[in-house]
């Protein structure tokens, strides 16, 4: 005998209703609560503050004016009676005395197989006019949590497709690096060549804070229909509301943990880090939180290892998530907070040089200033040693190169110099590589161990027919 319930629907009809909603709209559930209702009492720069809501911080909410128009959400903090909120997307037509209704919703999207090649933003909502996703399964936001006695330790290397990452920084599967540079260097660029490139089953790109003509760009001319065809983009421009930047942060790690947890092998490329940080920035001093170091609040600093260490490997013969984090060096400083802090948490890092770029080498790789933590766990031990000597014979040609540049050094003087001088050519040749060159570890380390072994001379060697096409 079914039970009755007092709105009149028995209780089978009435979870029937409830799976079908949730099927539609995952996103707004039945609630079957009553819910309080807050009101609107003041509004300053991104934060709006409501009173008579009994909510916990995180909770979403909905923000409906006497129009009928409604603005969604987030608790982000409270003082007294008082809650503050922030709006996932711009304000427009706010009103003094809005209601405010606490949204019993799972935030989620439908995610499998099927959406990769798609474009969401940081709520999970399609952008590139292919329709509404479809999935197998529906993907909950609320990050997952891993032991980390539970993690496998990084034992192997993961082929990226491009000739100095693979021999000089090689990187391991579940790995975490910085891709650290200033504006307009080449990080785009190289994330599209390790996009199309890398031997990794799934890419999750994160667009975070970019200029809105150059996510249109990103994906059309640096991803192409190769790069995009085993990938999915979440994008979150510059013009966003904070909260939607620091959403779209949080789901790019979210999609890659849900095809990790399919025991698939994951590269997560998040452009940036820099502008996650500067979100949560702007909403922490929005709410009152006194500024630290350079204007970053503490709770900046504590975000960006919740955010870092969501990726690496799962338990052994599960799947990974290697993961590259671009940190905008302002002024090329590399001592700035935000990239300083990332070099602390993360695995190593790569350092584009604007030097390099200006001289047309790209990518622009400053190999003496780059490291890769694993690569010695993960390399044989000649490779380890081909990479050192390459280090050791960069490094001392840029140590002389103010001498070598106007005749004062004397051929013969150091053994040691001659040797970088005859084989630097070469040593730049080897960083250089087309935008559409696949070069993959095999090669890569060829290259490398005839770099090192060849007696070069100046215009000839084993990379330069190739460097010349």
């Amino acid at each position: 005998m079914t039970t009755p319930r007092k709105d009149g629907l028995p209780m089978s009809e009435r979870q029937s209703i409830t799976s079908r909603l949730q099927h539609y709209a995952p996103r707004r559930l039945v609630n079957n609560e009553p819910v309080a209702e807050g009101r609107i009492t003041r509004s300053v720069g991104l934060t709006l503050e409501a009173v008579g809501l009994k909510v916990s911080v995180g909770k979403q909410c909905e923000v409906i004016n006497s129009d009928g128009r409604s603005i969604e959400a987030e608790v982000v903090g409270f003082a007294g009676d008082r809650v503050f909120l922030m709006p996932i997307k711009r304000v427009e037509g706010l009103q003094p005395g809005a209601r405010v209704i606490p949204v019993s919703a799972q935030q989620g999207m439908r995610i499998g197989l099927q959406t990769l090649g798609r474009v969401v933003n940081g709520i999970g909502q399609p952008l590139d006019n292919k329709g509404p996703l479809v999935g197998d399964e529906f993907l909950d936001f609320a990050p997952q949590e891993i032991n980390p006695l539970q993690r496998h330790p990084i034992s192997e290397t993961l082929d990226v497709g491009v000739r100095a990452i693979n021999a000089l920084i090689t990187v391991g599967r579940g790995q975490r690096l910085g891709l650290m540079a200033g504006s307009g260097v080449g990080k785009s660029v190289l994330m599209g060549m390790m996009t199309k490139f890398t031997t990794a089953d799934i890419v999750v790109v994160g667009l975070i804070g970019e200029r809105g003509r150059e996510v249109k760009e990103f994906i059309d001319h640096i991803l192409g229909e190769e790069g995009i065809r085993r990938a999915v983009v979440v994008a979150s421009p510059a013009d966003d509301a904070p909260l939607m930047r620091l959403r779209a942060s949080q789901l790019s790690s979210r999609i890659a943990e849900y095809y990790r947890d399919k025991g698939l092998n994951v590269l997560l490329l998040m452009d940036s880090l820099t502008r996650y940080a500067q979100a949560q920035r702007e909403i922490a001093l929005a709410i009152g939180e006194p500024p630290a170091t350079k204007g970053y609040p503490p709770s900046v600093f504590a975000k960006i290892p919740q955010l870092v260490e969501r990726a690496g490997n799962a338990d052994k013969g599960q799947g990974s998530i290697t993961a590259f984090y671009t940190v905008l060096t302002e002024g090329d400083d590399l001592q700035d907070p935000i990239a300083d802090s990332a070099r602390a948490i993360l695995d190593g890092h790569v350092v584009l040089s604007r030097r390099l770029a200006e001289e047309g080498i790209y990518p622009a790789i400053d190999v003496e200033a780059s490291i890769s933590r694993a690569m010695q766990n993960i390399v044989p031990e000649d490779h380890l040693k081909q990479m050192q000597r390459f280090k050791q014979l960069l490094s001392r040609y840029q140590q002389n190169r103010d001498l070598i540049s106007i005749g004062a050094y004397s051929p013969g003087a150091d053994a040691e110099t001659d040797a970088a001088i005859e084989r630097f050519p070469h040593l730049r040749a080897f960083i250089q590589q087309g935008i559409n060159q696949r070069v993959l570890m095999p090669e890569s380390i060829a290259n490398l161990q005839s770099v090192i072994r060849t007696q070069a001379t100046k215009g000839s060697g084993p990379l330069a027919s190739q460097h010349q096409r």
